[in-house]
């Protein structure tokens, strides 16, 4: 096997001369360790698992030895315009579509141009994917595991099963991440329909339980393959981590100010959740107008491509995203990976953080964490040998109160930055009471009040977790503000939310998405007497719980209680059987008299005729 960073010209098995072609082209001189380490194997027709740090050229690493099948066989039998060589699975579009491009370059070499490729993600219709390859062809997939299996289990003319007959290599990209996205079952379905006389290559960036099954389910005597570039870290070799301890709700000063200071010319910011991405890329483009501020998240669907497009063109830009984007997209330049609270895995901050210090280049990443936090940096050096940095950063007195009057004016000039900010910081509190991370990072040790400054809220909105110590040390806009006079700039809003108002000040109904968020009111003499009637059973019960306890003490013989009733499993399977029975007589496979009879129902007639 070749040295780490060894010449793509000395592997034992040459590459053929229009792919060396195209790898001096794009840049690389040397291969990367995991690409030195698997090449060789998959080109001898070896079944490999990779496990590699985000970042050290992965793609390249299945795409070169892909091709080299292919050409191989090209070499005697000329493959077919509808015969599918190759299939590689992605659990993203944008990765898929970071694949499709860099192959793009390669099938651009008039010795390549013989090989046609062909993405199936989501966010186009099924028809057009079937109409494409039943008119193009192709010989290599990239697909999402969604799109794939949809088109698989198609019936009609498009017969996909049959195109995968000569398969040479699968790729599985981001396994790990597949497997967490839940896309466990639908790999599955999209091995069945796959040849097993083919190569399998299974790539990932951790090697969890569910990867290690899916290895033994698809997988036929795999070279296992484990490449990091420090022994003591999982991350980039060239990645320096930082941590910053900062008070709640001085968390966005902190934040804007080390965006400053460092003079960063292209950051990804991480979110928690998608309604947070949504609000902050308002906050942001207000608070930060020297950067170009753009947001990304999973519920965008067709224009996650062109965001994606315009971050990676701009000078200077902020991309506000969530860990949609935490795994295997490259984007050039990232000089900062910012995370504005810890990600709900110790493993997704690997992945976050990997989105710099690519390919050999140097790279920074940012969290920041509460006083309450600070355990997490001696967890995440202990489960996934990440080292962190502290840094100080002077934070400018009256800053506060600048910014949160910028974030409250925005709300007040448009109702719906106003339910954005709403809904970004119940989704926060939500996703955080929801940590893998719990016995650290405990949602009874923060100070929602803070929490909620720091999101620049006119109000604390009503919520079980909110408690009323919390409005001490909420600061809120200097005076209080009418929520419920603020008004949508989008006329179509503002004139259904004038229209719930006057239902609300009829009925004390607010039709919303769930139907009302407040119940009619009710006589108070009637609310009075239901609450004592509930206290009064709520004593009852106890009183027969203490006698039954002091019962038992004494030695006295006590009634057992009553149990219910336990069906054994032949009652359960023929409850299960009649329940078919009826089913069939309301489809109308099976007529009422065959019905009866399978029952054992017998009318008066029969009874009769029996005596």
């Amino acid at each position: 096997m070749p040295r780490p960073s060894a010449k793509w010209t000395d592997l034992s098995t040459p590459l053929s001369a229009p792919v060396l072609e195209v790898i001096e082209g794009l840049g690389f001189e040397k291969m990367t360790p995991v690409q030195a380490a698997t090449i060789p194997l998959l080109m001898s027709y070896k079944d490999v698992a990779a496990e590699a740090v985000t970042g050290s050229g992965k793609t390249l690493a299945f795409l070169v030895p892909l091709l080299e099948l292919l050409l191989k066989r090209q070499r005697s039998e000329t493959w077919k315009k509808h015969e599918i060589g190759a299939v590689i699975v992605s659990p993203t579009r944008e990765l898929a579509t970071q694949i499709h491009d860099v192959l793009e370059e390669f099938l651009s070499h008039e010795k390549l141009s013989c090989f046609r490729q062909k993405m199936l993600i989501g966010g186009n219709s099924v028809e057009e994917d079937v109409v494409a390859i039943l008119k193009q062809g192709a010989n290599i997939l990239v697909a999402t595991p969604g799109r794939l299996q949809d088109l698989f289990e198609r019936k009609g003319d498009l017969n996909l099963a049959a195109k995968v007959k000569s398969l040479e290599l699968l790729v599985l990209d981001e396994a790990d991440r597949l497997l967490d996205m839940g896309f466990e079952a639908t790999i599955n379905t999209i091995l069945a329909y796959l040849p097993r006389q083919r190569r399998t290559g299974l790539f990932s960036a951790t090697q969890t339980k569910e990867v290690k099954d899916l290895m033994r389910a698809g997988l036929r005597n795999p070279v296992l393959v484990s490449v990091r570039e420090k022994a003591t870290t999982s991350t980039p070799k060239l990645l320096q981590n930082y941590y910053l301890i900062v008070e709640p709700e001085q968390k966005l000063v902190a934040l804007l100010e080390f965006i400053r200071t460092q003079k960063i010319r292209k950051a990804m910011l991480f979110f928690p959740t998608c309604a947070c991405v949504e609000y902050w890329s308002l906050g942001m483009a207000a608070l930060v107008p020297s950067m170009l501020v753009l947001a990304l998240h999973g519920k965008m669907k067709s224009q996650r491509f062109r965001i994606l497009k315009a971050f990676r063109e701009a000078d200077s830009a902020l991309l506000l995203c969530t860990d949609v984007l935490a795994r295997g997209v490259d984007i050039p330049e990232v000089d900062w990976v910012l995370q504005w609270d810890p990600p709900s895995s110790a493993a997704a901050f690997v992945h976050r953080v990997g989105r710099t210090a690519r390919q050999g280049s140097e790279g920074n990443a940012l969290i920041m964490l509460l006083p309450t936090e600070d355990a997490y940096v001696d967890f995440l050096t202990r489960n996934q040998k990440v080292s962190l940095k502290e840094v100080e950063l002077p934070i400018p007195e009256q800053r506060l109160d600048e910014i949160l009057r910028t974030l409250h004016e925005l709300q007040k000039k448009d109702r719906a930055t106003f339910d954005k900010a709403n809904r970004a910081f119940v989704s926060h509190v939500q996703a955080y009471s929801k940590h893998e991370c719990n016995l650290i990072l405990r949602l009874k040790d923060l100070d929602l009040g803070k929490v909620a400054t720091s999101y620049g809220l006119l109000q604390l909105p009503r919520m079980p977790e909110m408690k009323s110590q919390f409005k001490e040390s909420f600061q809120g806009p200097d005076q209080t503000v009418d929520v419920f006079k603020l008004v949508y700039k989008d006329k179509q809003k503002q004139a259904s939310f004038q229209g719930k108002l006057k239902t609300y000040a009829e009925t004390g109904e607010w039709k919303g998405k769930k139907k009302f968020i407040k119940k009619k009111s009710i006589p108070w003499e009637q609310a009075k007497q239901a609450r004592e009637e509930r206290k009064e059973i709520r004593k009852v019960r106890r009183e027969k719980k203490q006698t039954r306890k002091a019962a038992i003490e004494a030695g006295e013989a006590v009634p057992a209680k009553k149990r219910r009733m336990k069906y054994s499993e032949e009652d359960l399977e023929e409850l299960a059987n009649d329940i078919r029975l009826l089913k069939k007589v309301k489809r109308k496979k099976i007529t009422e008299e065959e019905y009866e009879d399978k029952m054992g129902i017998k009318d008066v007639d029969d009874l009769e005729d029996s005596e």
